[in-house]
């Protein structure tokens, strides 16, 4: 009789812009624990975490996560008003001097990434070609990055089709699927205001401020007789996660992962990229949470 084959555990990680970098979290307490993935794959910001871990470089980018500050930040930021107020060059362009961009049939692990096709709305896996040219796809959060043309396919964000991306881990051969949801309680944080002409908005750092000056100019100006409505920039961001949220739920009822870790990061906005340790703390914490769901399913494996 032959030996049972040993279960594949495929990791999804999913997207949350800023609240990604507590996947790195996330795959340490993993690790932690025992669990190490045979497959990974992600949508947006998870999987821009997981091609830096299945290409052998997540020491490196968690302390370059670490080292980020506010100017940092906003060194990257080719703002325009083009397809999205971010072009991502600059980005991508420090990617490729710093970590070495392999196909992503050549990278030690299985990976995918997840983007959505801007003109018929079909969601699609990335997973072959340029690692870098992946991951830039399924981080064109609309509005936010520009569109990335793709094998004659302008791609967005994976996570207008798919934030947590269980059926692609499923896909990939996943007899396990840990899935990380980075929207579990995003629903009713509280709206910024939009602030007075001119006036810095109390605790808003530099860079968000800049953001929110292109975009107020596309409106008129407010009436000083009226409440003040919340910023250009937190409508766009509450938005996208009234949608990812409910498409998160419902693909998920349809395709359950085998566990839900679910970091409680709501406080974080969508470009608080310099606020990765109290993100990374929060993805450990998360997992410890999920250790006993985690522990009855691998006490469980043959």
């Amino acid at each position: 009789m032959s030996a049972r084959r040993k279960p594949r555990v495929g990791l999804a990680l999913g997207s949350g812009s800023a609240r990604g970098w507590a996947h790195v979290g996330v795959i340490r307490a993993l690790e932690r624990a025992g669990i190490r993935p045979d497959l990974v794959c992600g949508t947006s910001i998870g999987a821009l975490v997981g091609a830096a871990y299945v290409a052998g470089e997540l020491e490196r980018f968690e302390q370059w996560l670490l080292g980020l500050r506010v100017a940092d930040v906003l060194s990257f930021m080719d703002v325009g008003l083009s397809g999205g107020v971010i072009k991502g060059e600059r980005l991508m362009a420090f990617f490729r001097r710093n970590f070495v961009d392999r196909p992503v049939e050549d990278l030690p692990l299985p990976f995918a990434a997840v983007a959505t096709a801007l003109n018929t709305g079909a969601e699609v896996w990335l997973r072959e070609g340029s690692t870098i040219a992946a991951v830039r796809a399924s981080i064109a959060l609309p509005a936010i990055f520009t569109p990335v043309l793709h094998e004659g396919r302008m791609l967005v964000d994976g996570g207008l089709v798919n934030p947590v991306p269980v059926s692609l881990a499923r896909a990939m051969g996943a007899d396990i699927v840990i899935a990380v949801d980075l929207s579990s309680d995003i629903l009713g944080r509280r709206l910024r205001a939009e602030p007075e002409a001119g006036a810095p908005e109390a605790g808003v750092s530099e860079w968000r401020r800049k953001l929110q000056d292109n975009l107020s100019a596309l409106i008129p100006a407010h009436p000083g007789d009226e409440p003040r409505p919340p910023s250009i920039l937190d409508v766009v961001a509450s938005s996208l996660n009234i949608m990812q949220v409910r498409i998160s739920r419902s693909r998920m009822a349809g395709e359950p992962p085998d566990v839900i870790v679910a970091p409680r990061l709501a406080h974080l906005g969508l470009l608080d990229f310099h606020r990765s340790k109290e993100a990374i703390e929060e993805g450990g914490r998360a997992v410890e949470a999920a250790l006993p769901s985690l522990n009855a399913i691998f006490d469980h494996v043959p």
